[in-house]
């Protein structure tokens, strides 16, 4: 499948990237440098949304950065009304999962797509409740040795070791795994930036041969 050069994802989201490509849409990645700590009196929704339309202009802004459109994303995991981000250390990690053991908590991601030729940006933000079952502490500490949390908000992957813990997902799984795919999706087709199955489409084909005639 073939690249869209117009479109750089302003990540280092190994799992955002791979959404995309789960659809067909295969970008360039360029990580923002933007600080993702959070602003006194920010809420949940607000601290997403900012951090998300601020990667992607941030990338925009890089002369040296080719393409169109920009997608910037930010994920937190809520826990009442403290947010919980990546995990600085292996102590703070198992304070986070410890306090989301057999609890409901929120995920929240933002995203925002900018267009730097028309200065246009779209953003918005999608919530998904998950539930933990109860966790020992020995299951805590063992997860903790995988090495799988400490790059991910709230200490933990659905997608990967971590969905031992989940009992329940509400609404969008993609959204928990780092980018609410439904809405991103949506934004880009409407702003010009992909087209859902063109890359599939292309390659099909490609691979059509003309028949011999005899």
């Amino acid at each position: 499948m073939k690249v869209n050069t117009e479109l750089v994802l302003a990540s280092a989201s190994p799992r955002r990237r791979d959404l995309l490509a789960s659809v067909g849409i295969l970008c360039h990645v360029v990580p923002s440098t933007v600080s993702e700590e959070p602003v006194d009196g920010e809420t949940p929704q607000n601290h997403v949304l900012r951090l998300s339309i601020a990667k992607a202009v941030d990338v925009a802004a890089k002369q040296d950065v080719p393409g169109r459109w920009f997608l910037g994303s930010d994920t937190i995991v809520v826990r009442d009304t403290e947010l919980l981000g990546k995990p600085r250390d292996r102590a703070e990690a198992f304070a986070m999962l410890r306090s989301l053991a057999g609890r409901a908590h929120q995920v929240l991601s933002g995203y925002a797509v900018h267009d730097r030729i028309s200065g246009e940006t779209r953003s918005g933000a999608v919530v998904t409740e998950v539930i933990f079952r109860q966790l020992s502490d020995a299951e805590i500490a063992g997860y903790l040795d995988t090495g799988e949390p400490f790059d991910k908000a709230g200490a933990y992957a659905v997608q990967g070791i971590g969905a031992f813990m989940v009992r329940a997902v509400h609404g969008s799984y993609t959204n928990v795994v780092g980018l609410p795919l439904c809405e991103v999706v949506e934004v880009l087709e409407k702003m010009g930036a992909a087209r859902l199955f063109a890359a599939f489409s292309a390659e099909k084909a490609g691979s059509l041969q003309p028949l011999n005639e005899t």
